[in-house]
């Protein structure tokens, strides 16, 4: 069948006529409040306008990073940038959105705390909640709006979107499904610039990671389906990767591992074609230190042999003739800083 939707139908009927031994949580039983009724952490106030920069940064690796993108961006390259929700809600949505107008990067990687974020912010310019707080009384997560995204990605699954697509798209018309009051501060979505852009933003889901799983009307199926077809865009760009350029910027679990298995796909096609995706520059921007030789596996008695984007995204993927930078530090002084050298050259 070449209809996952119907495929999860049919797969959804098929586990009710056998149903689990194990009973299940009713979602019919959730209070779910406005987010009117909600205390926001970040706002629109909080984004940064481009060409801010509140935390000067230089790092002896940002420029020859800056010249490796406008190099595969010249000759048609991927510039692959894979970003975790904490960019968003750090305020650096513009100086994303401004990346992709540019035509700096080919394709933008979120999970699905990111559609979230970029979501609420288009909807009711705030986002982010406490969850010392709202775990306190079991409503963390449990906002009507917000469950809107499920409607729109079922609605674009149906159709046959990715979920970065579906989302872009519903967000740039700035209408969200039936009667919600609609998306008045969408120019500070990444999806909707994205979509307008053409250029793939790709959601990849791992399904009880999002509030969005708690609602009633999220649709796994569909979900499901939709992430996984963002995860074959996704592949697809990795194969364009020799002579490129992956940022992982922020996320330590879903960037580096939908990269591998990616790539993976990407070098085994390759291979039968007699090509190579070998020769291309990844770089981490993150908090944590580092020590020792980044250019090698840490021992495996050490923590930092566990961080993904260390063992992936600077040693492993780039072994055998790639070049990988570390940028340590805050996502208020990497991007701008990146952006700054990048608007430099071009």
């Amino acid at each position: 069948m070449d209809d996952p939707v119907a495929e999860g139908y049919l797969l959804t009927q098929l586990e009710n006529a056998m149903p689990s031994r194990y009973p299940q949580f009713d979602r019919s039983r959730l209070q779910i409040l406005p987010l009117a009724q909600r205390q926001h952490l970040v706002a629109l106030d909080d984004l940064l306008e481009v060409g801010q920069s509140p935390l000067p940064f230089e790092h002896a690796h940002l420029p020859p990073l800056a010249d490796a993108v406008v190099a595969a961006r010249r000759d048609g390259r991927a510039v692959i940038l894979l970003m975790g929700a904490h960019v968003i809600k750090q305020g650096l949505s513009r100086y994303v959105i401004d990346f992709i107008r540019r035509g700096w990067i080919s394709l933008v990687a979120l999970n699905g705390a990111g559609c979230v974020h970029d979501y609420e912010l288009a909807r009711i310019g705030a986002t982010s909640e406490s969850v010392a707080n709202y775990i306190r009384r079991g409503q963390f997560g449990l906002w009507r709006e917000t469950a809107e995204i499920n409607d729109i990605v079922s609605a674009g699954a149906a159709e046959g979107l990715g979920m970065g697509e579906a989302l872009g798209r519903a967000v740039a018309a700035g209408c969200g499904p039936a009667g919600t009051a609609g998306l008045p501060h969408r120019d500070a979505s990444v999806f909707a610039a994205a979509y307008e852009a053409s250029v793939p933003a790709t959601v990849h889901v791992g399904i009880g990671y999002d509030i969005l799983h708690e609602h009633p009307n999220f649709d796994a199926a569909a979900t499901g389906a939709a992430s996984y077809r963002d995860f074959l865009i996704f592949a697809r760009e990795v194969e364009n990767l020799e002579g490129g350029v992956v940022i992982c910027c922020g996320t330590a679990v879903m960037g580096p591992e939908v990269y591998l298995k990616a790539l993976s796909m990407a070098r085994n096609v390759a291979s039968a074609q007699g090509r190579e995706i070998c020769h291309f520059t990844s770089a981490v921007f993150d908090l944590l230190h580092l020590s020792g030789d980044l250019h090698a596996e840490a021992p495996k008695d050490s923590p930092e042999y566990y961080y993904r984007p260390y063992k992936t995204v600077l040693v492993r993927t780039v072994a055998d003739g790639g070049t990988s930078y570390y940028i340590r530090g805050d996502h208020r002084a990497t991007i701008p800083a990146l952006h700054r050298l990048l608007s430099e050259r071009v």
